[in-house]
């Protein structure tokens, strides 16, 4: 009877210690992150590199295999309308922003690949994180499949405090991407469309709502320079990706529609008002994700 007994609870008590060690996980690997959000340069850094391994480490400890995890090709194409969905909605915000006169891009192509393909590395980063590590474990702790969704888009949501504009977007993507990734167990996807609607946002939101899309410490401190009038039509230098978080905005110039028509004084005559190109100042932080 004593040896059933024992069988029985076996289970039980590798369930139990199961759970324990994602709780474990989980809170630990958030904690540290919320820390190295919250902690000054240069210290940041290092920290970075210690959240990342460990998320790492703990990653490949319980490797439950590509497929599962995402990281294989499978439902590739059934799911690109997200990706498309994402791309109308960023077409969508852009126009929106050039009528309200709103919109920041780099000054060439080239800029603009430089400042945000280091973004899209960051926001493929990001969704393993939240899938791969966080939500995997969530969906073992909690007791259905909405709770750990919503409690792992509440995580990504604090990441993103003290931003009221990144914690929204960050709420309500994470809930999406969560629910994608149980349908279509393809991380790639998430990445593109993660990428396409931070981009979107980087170059339509001004930066004295968003401060330059920074999170943690680096929201609450951040402090827009001004750009001396010799050199707004000089392009700035690069920023550093998502700055806490990594967006990779940089420089860029303000593109305006056309003004209006003035008199002439002298002759009476009318002529149109060339758009001023403006540059927004840059604010020089270290890299981090």
């Amino acid at each position: 009877m004593e040896d059933a007994a024992f069988l029985q609870s076996g289970p039980v008590r590798q369930t139990s210690l199961s759970k324990q060690r994602d709780f474990f996980e989980v809170s630990f690997i958030f904690a540290l992150l919320l820390l190295v959000l919250w902690t000054p340069m240069p210290w940041q850094l290092p920290l970075w590199g210690i959240a990342l391994a460990g998320m790492l480490a703990l990653t490949r400890s319980r490797f439950d295999g590509l497929e599962p995890m995402g990281l294989c090709m499978g439902n590739f194409r059934p799911a690109l309308w997200a990706v498309g969905l994402a791309f109308v909605l960023a077409v969508a915000a852009v126009a929106l922003a050039f009528d309200l006169r709103t919109l920041q891009v780099p000054s060439s192509p080239i800029r603009f690949v430089a400042h945000y393909g280091a973004y899209a590395v960051w926001a493929l980063v990001q969704q393993i994180g939240l899938q791969c590590f966080f939500l995997s474990r969530l969906l073992r702790l909690m007791p259905d499949t909405l709770s750990a969704v919503s409690v792992a888009a509440g995580m990504f949501a604090i990441a993103h405090l003290p931003s009221p504009i990144l914690v929204v977007a960050a709420l309500i993507w994470g809930f999406v991407a969560c629910m994608l990734f149980l349908r279509y167990r393809n991380i790639y996807l998430l990445a593109i469309s993660h990428a396409i609607l931070g981009i979107a946002i980087g170059i339509t939101v001004p930066p004295q709502l968003d401060h330059e899309m920074l999170v943690g410490r680096r929201y609450v401190t951040y402090m827009q320079k001004p750009v001396p009038t010799a050199s707004l039509s000089q392009p700035q230098g690069p920023d550093g990706i998502h700055r806490g978080m990594g967006n990779g905005r940089g420089s860029y110039a303000a593109m305006l529609p056309p003004g209006p028509a003035i008199e002439n004084a002298c002759n009476g005559c009318q002529q149109d008002v060339a758009p001023v190109e403006m540059s927004r100042p840059l604010v020089e932080v270290g890299q981090a994700k």
